[in-house]
């Protein structure tokens, strides 16, 4: 919850114990420390009080001191709009995979059109992606319309692609024998995809998961 007041101090009261320094402050001058909106201080103001005769009531003062949380965001929350027109279904733990991940997120800050789940998470549900479970969509990639129609390999990559203004990369993937080739070759890479990035077997993988659910189930929480 956020703390929002001000607050003032009297420094010295009737002048008994006056700090020295203060008396050496002309009387024109007012100190002012602005820091940005989103720091904790907004303001911080000092300035004496005169009256003839001298300095009787110096005064400090803090304004509009704020104490705001800091709450993280999920990257996926920020980057996913609510009118998807595509789900793109991704493994976050793959190094390559991320990168063309991240250009697409980058390019979709501009249309707000794609959907980013990372199947990787332990939040990812099958339930709300068409019942694609982790081991299938590790075969290779998966993208669900907002009609809910589920399409893969190149296919998938050209929708994606179209979305945020670059259809013509896969444009001639559209047409025969280019679409049976580009398929043939991505086959290929997804098949040894977990063997070109230096991650173990989908078998491994799938065990380790298995474990760590087990764990979780156990004791009720999921430690990383």
């Amino acid at each position: 919850m956020a703390l929002r007041g001000a607050v003032a101090t009297a420094c010295n009261v009737g002048g008994r114990h006056r700090n020295p320094s203060l008396l050496s402050i002309p009387h024109y001058l007012k100190l002012k420390f602005h820091y940005p909106p989103s720091h904790a201080l907004h303001r911080f103001t000092a300035f004496p009080i005169y009256q003839p005769g001298g300095l009787k009531y110096p005064i400090c003062a803090i304004s509009e001191a704020t104490l705001d949380p800091l709450i993280p965001k999920k990257e996926d929350e920020e980057q996913s709009p609510q009118n998807w027109t595509i789900k793109m279904l991704y493994d976050g733990d793959c190094p390559l995979c991320m990168r063309e991940v991240n250009m697409l997120r980058e390019r979709n800050k501009d249309y707000g059109t794609i959907k980013f789940v990372d199947i990787s998470s332990d939040e990812y549900s099958p339930e709300e992606n068409q019942g694609l479970d982790y081991k299938t969509v590790m075969g290779r990639i998966h993208a669900i319309l907002s009609d809910g129609t589920v399409v893969t390999d190149i296919e998938a990559f050209r929708r994606l692609y179209e979305q945020v203004g670059l259809g013509w990369v896969y444009a001639i993937t559209k047409y025969e024998p280019i679409a049976t080739i580009t398929d043939a070759v991505y086959g290929v890479w997804a098949k040894y995809r977990l063997q070109i990035t230096g991650r173990p077997p989908l078998e491994d993988i799938l065990e380790l998961r298995k474990n760590k659910d087990e764990v979780c189930n156990d004791r009720n929480s999921c430690k990383k």
